[in-house]
């Protein structure tokens, strides 16, 4: 069931997940709208969250925003009062003047975070929460799994330095998989929906800013799953569940994003994920494993807790198990 509105507040506002938002031109929501999608949050008892533009909102904007609570999600330039800021170069990562207050989140493509990855390492120590987004998953290889699997064993041994020293720093790749004993996914268009700055819903901000780019193998279209005045109307809204995601169900790759996004972009399926978003995901639940076990070894930590080995990487090879 819903809990969550995202209000993507302007044609520019920030990404902060897998997609990229190639629009230049502001167009901001209108006031009404505004106004109309917060008594609807009202309404159905869900919790806002508001995607920032890059520049500063008028002052009534502001004003109704701050009628009722809610998460503010930011880019770095704008950052002020923010909750979640999201960074989108690895220089501003290197400057930034962490809040350990704020879940900071890091967008980066694989070339860069391959190249990089290194100058993740002193910010752990600043950073109470650090989420890294790969941005083209879709793109890696056998051999990108190989790097990424050596990589995240690097940037575990940084991780467990931080455990030994009384900070229990949260990375997305690394340490959610220690802590979850169910699936934890995005679940969009089932716990979270997004209101346009067209007035209209979708299932993510992806659907609505990609939706005239991407083809999907059906032509392009907006993928609006309905408005302020007639309500939702999504199409099949069960496909969008767990229960009704054959692999996924019976996965235990937790943390994984089970972004519907990229499952539409790359299967055509929202309930289908692709073989390399599965195949990132186990790499990071096997790094999780290793992690967990590291850390025990310096003092007692989720003694009940168990990652079990597993012999594969995309649930897909061993479906007649499932």
């Amino acid at each position: 069931m819903l809990q969550y509105l995202i209000i993507h507040l302007d044609d520019t506002s920030v990404s902060y997940c897998h997609y990229d938002n190639y629009k230049k031109e502001r167009n901001l929501i209108s006031l009404d709208d505004l106004k109309a999608g917060i008594l609807f949050a009202m309404k159905e008892n869900l919790m806002i969250q508001m995607v920032y533009p890059d520049y500063q909102l008028p002052k009534e904007y502001e004003a109704t925003i701050e009628t009722i609570d809610h998460v503010k999600i930011k880019s770095i330039s704008q950052s002020i009062n923010a909750n979640v800021v999201v960074i989108d170069s690895w220089n501003d990562l290197e400057s930034l003047k962490a809040d350990k207050e704020i879940a900071y989140v890091l967008r980066t493509d694989k070339a860069s975070f391959f190249e990089c990855y290194s100058r993740l390492l002193p910010i752990l120590n600043e950073v109470s929460r650090l989420n890294v987004v790969i941005k083209n998953i879709e793109t890696f290889t056998d051999d990108d799994f190989a790097k990424y699997k050596t990589i995240l064993g690097e940037i575990a041994s940084k991780v467990k330095d931080c455990y030994e020293n009384n900070h229990a720093v949260q990375l997305n790749l690394l340490t959610d998989r220690m802590m979850l004993d169910k699936m934890n996914n995005c679940n969009a268009g089932w716990e979270s929906i997004t209101l346009a700055p067209d007035g209209r819903f979708y299932v993510c901000p992806a659907f609505y800013l990609a939706g005239e780019n991407e083809d999907f193998g059906i032509g392009k279209a907006k993928f609006s799953v309905g408005d302020l005045q007639t309500g939702l109307d999504i199409k099949n809204p069960q496909l969008y569940r767990l229960d009704h995601a054959p692999l996924c169900r019976k996965c235990d790759a937790y943390q994984c994003r089970r972004c519907v996004w990229l499952n539409r972009k790359t299967t055509y399926e929202v309930n289908t994920p692709s073989h390399e978003q599965c195949v990132v995901a186990h790499i990071e639940r096997n790094a999780s494993r290793d992690l967990l076990a590291s850390i025990r070894t310096i003092g007692t930590f989720l003694p009940d807790k168990e990652i079990k080995e597993i012999d594969y990487l995309d649930p897909f090879d061993v479906k007649e198990e499932y």
